[in-house]
């Protein structure tokens, strides 16, 4: 029961009051925990706060013995308050010491207290440490003051997040919320970042706890929702659905935002007393601390829609929009978010960014393409780095490993800004490379292309000295928008490229979406197997007006100059006679309508589906051109998909099968005198890049940071005893094991660097 100081609303102002007090933080806990045993009738109140050792220290008590501060320390687990730290969920009880997991602690001199009720201090669902308050009677602690201490844990959790304690933390032992992190990802785009974090969505900071005046309080919450929802139906009915936000996820939130359980629950945190954004953070810290202990992937996924319902409503009461780019970025900026849509990325000002760490997203998402295109080291797949991070903390982001190292010690940090210099030094030695032909020591020459996607890439053309563009990925432009490109902004962006090229070939992939490429204005098809569905050019022939109106613009964009068009997914050579005859058709059009077509049309076939490899005498020739996509080539070798993490790494590129693949490719092209390229990722890789050489690729295309590394391979080479090695290594593999060893071993000991 509360005494008679007027109840948790009155605490809370209390409090308010100590926090804004010119006190030292030791001072601010002692008065703290008076005021809460005073207010909550009992004997005892102390605060313990988790270390970043992951043990819980007792930083202030009232009623146990004051000696005891600063010396008392549990294991995460130990004892009742150990529990609750590893729970993340309150506990009360009658009669402690009956409890299987009460340890005595005879320096506190806690043995004369019966009952005893504990709360977690949360934020963002990670536990900052344990409020107990005990009593020397046995009692039962009502549901009402249970709410009550959790609500006064968040200003103790607003206090420990503030950074106030780690003054009273001596040199090791360290708050937890402050203890550095080595965190493991997905290697998203190469580099190495060294920069302080910027949250991508800005927590909302909730200053004003205590409400006064719970009914209004309570309309506010109610307008809230109201709008809130609104905003949801209103982008659904629209269907103009933000970058990254798919009509699925908007259905979900829609769905939710009526939850009776999730309104109940807010309408009661108001009902204590808390201001309407109180009761959101609550509900939701709660929430997110039972969720995250969960393995389920369905409730990790509620998690992630609850979390992002929670900060719309939170963004809807404080009338902040819910997503802005940052105007006053600072240098040294490494964008930590969920996830991100690619536009997003691009509001951002590149000079200032060093790098990117996503909780969701992997090497193989949109935002991905874009990030690689910025030159911005990048990691996904980072498991709660949202609520791991506070703004303005230290990180290091490896873009190569996958490793992120927030807060890092001084040591982890110096060793990483030196790698960043040497790799500054590696980069000035690649560019001075630029203008070297990329020949072979034995004198063959080696086409060394570029991957691009969007108009910024183009300015690498001429700064990493490729030959030309062998792949140009048309559906970027379509991902960023938030409408379908009208034909006429297709041209233009086809001519602006051909411009910006300098007259170096581009060859233009056209659209190549569906799988994991969903444009956010086109409703979602659901599809067992989305990598095996509809989508590129299955999904063009099957809406002749979107392939014909691409085509059409590409064809004015090229009018008198050379064109270069590839299809992908391509699986029967039926497919590519159709789509070559709807070029036909509108090279015919073009004609009538008195426009003048490219001076030079070439049209080619991406060689990525298995059935081809059937038919490449025929594609051969009736092609103008070949290029293979050895992304899904190989996974679709394996039928292994390569965005599932637990099959994707199960087969290697550089292994007999896959190779024995490329070497027929190469030998077919040759015999037919055909064109052929490479345009997959490992193109990009010097080892992989050196095999291919030697089953006898002559044209490489990949990413702008991967042509120097390749090219200082390209130089080192002699590639007839490349030819001979790698030949016999296939000959003698058995089993379809890597062979990624021998190779390996055998560019060590010939000095090329890979």
């Amino acid at each position: 029961m509360f005494g008679t100081l007027g109840g948790p609303r009155l605490l809370l102002r209390r409090l308010r009051e100590v926090m804004a007090e010119p006190v030292s933080p030791q001072a601010r806990l002692d008065k703290i925990v008076v005021h809460i045993a005073a207010n909550m009738v009992a004997e005892v109140c102390s605060v313990y706060v988790l270390r970043a050792d992951d043990r819980l220290e007792l930083y202030a008590t009232e009623g146990l013995n004051r000696e005891a501060v600063h010396l008392t320390t549990l294991r995460t687990g130990e004892g009742l308050v150990g529990l609750i730290a590893k729970t993340a969920e309150p506990l009360a009880l009658a009669d402690a010491q009956l409890h299987p997991a009460f340890v005595y602690l005879p320096e506190t001199g806690e043995e004369i207290y019966s009952s005893f009720l504990g709360v977690p201090i949360l934020r963002g669902g990670n536990t900052l440490g344990v409020l107990v308050v005990q009593n020397k009677a046995r009692r039962t602690y009502p549901e009402e003051e249970i709410e009550a201490l959790e609500t006064t844990a968040m200003l103790l959790a607003e206090m420990i997040a503030s950074g106030e304690l780690q003054s009273l933390a001596p040199p090791g032992r360290d708050i937890a919320l402050r203890r550095p992190l080595a965190l493991k990802g997905t290697p998203v785009a190469d580099g190495v970042g060294l920069g302080h974090v910027v949250l991508h969505e800005p927590r909302i900071v909730v200053k004003q706890l205590v409400a006064e005046d719970i009914k209004s309080e309570m309309e506010r919450l109610d307008t809230a929702i109201g709008a809130m929802r609104k905003s949801l139906d209103l982008l659904i009915e629209r269907g103009k659905l933000g970058p990254g936000e798919h009509r699925d996820v908007l259905e979900t939130f829609r769905r939710i935002a009526h939850d009776r359980g999730w309104l109940r629950r807010l309408h009661e945190a108001v009902a204590t007393g808390l201001t309407a954004e109180a009761a959101v953070e609550r509900v939701q810290n709660v929430a997110r601390a039972k969720l995250q202990r969960r393995t389920e992937p369905f409730l990790r996924e509620w998690l992630h829609d609850f979390d992002e319902l929670a900060n719309r409503l939170l963004h809807q009461l404080t009338g902040q929009s819910f997503v802005g780019a940052h105007k006053d970025l600072p240098y040294n900026s490494v964008i930590v978010a969920r996830a991100m849509g690619p536009a997003a990325l691009l509001d951002y000002d590149r000079a200032k960014i060093r790098g990117l760490v996503l909780e969701e997203s992997g090497a193989l998402s949109h935002v991905a393409i874009v990030a690689r295109a910025l030159g911005i080291a990048a990691v996904g797949d980072v498991a709660n780095i949202v609520d791991l991070v506070e703004p303005g903390d230290a990180v290091i982001v490896d873009g190569i490993s996958g490793d992120v190292h927030l807060r890092p010690p001084p040591d982890v940090e110096h060793s990483y800004a030196e790698k960043a210099r040497l790799r500054a030094r590696k980069q000035e030695q690649y560019h001075k490379l630029r203008d070297v032909p990329a020949v072979t020591k034995d004198g063959v020459a080696i086409d060394l292309l570029m991957n691009a996607g969007m108009l910024v890439d183009l300015q690498h053309v001429a700064e990493t000295g490729a030959v030309s563009v062998g792949l140009f990925r048309t559906e970027i432009q379509f991902m960023l928008a938030s409408r379908m490109p009208r034909m006429s902004e297709q041209e233009a962006l086809y001519r602006t490229a051909l411009d910006l090229a300098n007259g170096k070939e581009i060859t233009f992939r056209t659209l190549d979406i569906g799988s994991d490429k969903v444009l956010p204005y086109m409703a979602k098809v659901e599809e067992e197997n989305p990598a095996l569905g509809w989508r590129a050019i299955r999904l063009g022939l099957d809406r002749p007006g979107l392939l014909r109106s691409q085509l059409r613009a590409l064809l004015r964009a090229g009018s008198g100059r050379e064109m270069r068009i590839m299809f992908p997914m391509i699986a029967t050579l039926g497919e590519f006679e159709t789509a070559k005859s709807v070029v036909e058709n509108e090279r015919a059009l073009l004609r009538r309508h008195g426009r003048a077509p490219p001076s030079s049309l070439k049209l080619g076939v991406m060689i990525e589906v298995p059935s081809m490899l059937w038919q490449l005498d025929e594609t051969c020739r009736c092609a103008d051109f070949i290029s293979v996509g050895s992304n899904d080539l190989v996974q679709y070798l394996y039928a292994a998909d390569r965005d599932n993490k637990r099959v994707a790494t199960r087969f290697d590129a550089l292994s007999a099968p896959v190779l024995n693949a490329m070497r027929l490719i190469a030998d077919k092209a040759r015999e037919y005198a055909t064109p052929l390229t490479l345009c997959g990722e490992i193109g990009g890789k010097p080892l992989e890049a050196m095999v291919l050489l030697a089953l006898g690729y002559r044209g490489l295309s990949m990413s702008a940071a991967s042509i120097g590394p390749v090219k200082a391979m390209v130089l080192a080479t002699n590639l007839s005893e490349a030819e001979d090695v790698v030949a016999n290594i296939l000959k003698e593999a058995t089993g379809g094991q890597s062979l990624r060893d021998k190779l390996r071993k055998f560019a060590k000991t010939q000095g090329i660097p890979v």
